[in-house]
């Protein structure tokens, strides 16, 4: 009996003495300034209300827990139709800046987002994005691999003769971009399913459906892509290497993270329950 035990002992002395710790030395960035300008203008709402908050940060090193807040910049944008000034401020010092006044972006006019943070100057340019409001959505009884996912069912109407890209957020951060390519002025319905992990129910969600441009439709899929869903919100780890429409005019080199975009976005709520 006694060599049944020796050999266990022996082997696990062994690959003991043949663990060695290895230190990697990840190199220190400079952080740079994230910027997460999109704006919503809940256009199917009586009155007409927006979501205009610039929220911005700092990049952080790889092993860093926390993303640092910027509270001490200068934001305030532009209409270049006619040089109009909204002004925005950080009230909270949380990094979240909104506009000093209500303020509702108008259809057809360029605005310009000014940021200026430790001396340097961000601009970017963006046009409200015209969208479609839902049709029906509803919780439908199929499910996928495990039989225990909830079937959210989403319908709406695409016009006809544009190209449409859309964004779907679909709460808990989870989010999801569609082209018309396939059924351009149809009527237009498809399935998500959330998983346990995505989301316990029963629970009660609010999905936002948002227009989009075709770029800001290729940034969020290379975005959501390398950052992952379910990460705190795609604008939380922005990846080094992906430009957004944000230009640094002071210095080229110094560029900036994340985008500013404008968006016509509808919203539904539902109380999802469980199936038997």
């Amino acid at each position: 009996m006694k060599k049944i035990y020796i050999l266990p002992i022996l082997m696990c002395f062994f690959f003991s003495n043949c663990e060695k710790v290895v230190d990697i030395d990840v190199p220190s960035i400079q952080p740079k300034l994230i910027v997460d300008a999109s704006f919503e203008v809940l256009f199917d709402e009586t009155p007409v209300t927006a979501n205009t908050v610039v929220k911005l940060r700092l990049s952080a090193d790889y092993f860093e827990e926390t993303i640092p807040t910027v509270t001490n910049a200068t934001v305030f944008l532009t209409d270049l139709s006619n040089n109009t000034i909204v002004n925005f401020s950080d009230g909270n010092a949380d990094g979240n800046y909104e506009p000093l006044n209500p303020f509702i972006p108008a259809d057809n006019v360029d605005y310009e987002l000014t940021i200026i943070y430790d001396n340097e100057t961000y601009k970017g340019i963006a046009t409200k994005v015209k969208s479609t409001p839902f049709t029906k959505v509803e919780q439908g009884d199929k499910t996928l691999f495990s039989g225990n996912e909830t079937e959210l069912k989403i319908d709406f109407k695409d016009p006809a003769n544009i190209e449409n890209y859309y964004l779907f957020n679909l709460s808990n951060n989870l989010f999801l971009s569609v082209e018309d390519r396939f059924f351009d002025g149809s009527d237009y319905n498809f399935s998500y399913f959330y998983d346990e992990d995505d989301l316990e129910v029963p629970a009660t969600v609010e999905i936002k459906m948002s227009g989009i441009t075709k770029e800001y439709f290729t940034y969020f899929r290379v975005l959501v892509d390398q950052s992952g869903q379910n990460a705190g919100g795609p604008f939380e780890t922005v990846p080094s290497s992906l430009l957004g429409n944000m230009i640094n005019t002071t210095n080229e080199s110094n560029f900036p993270l994340g985008y500013f975009h404008i968006s016509e976005t509808d919203t539904f709520t539902i109380s999802l329950v469980k199936k038997d």
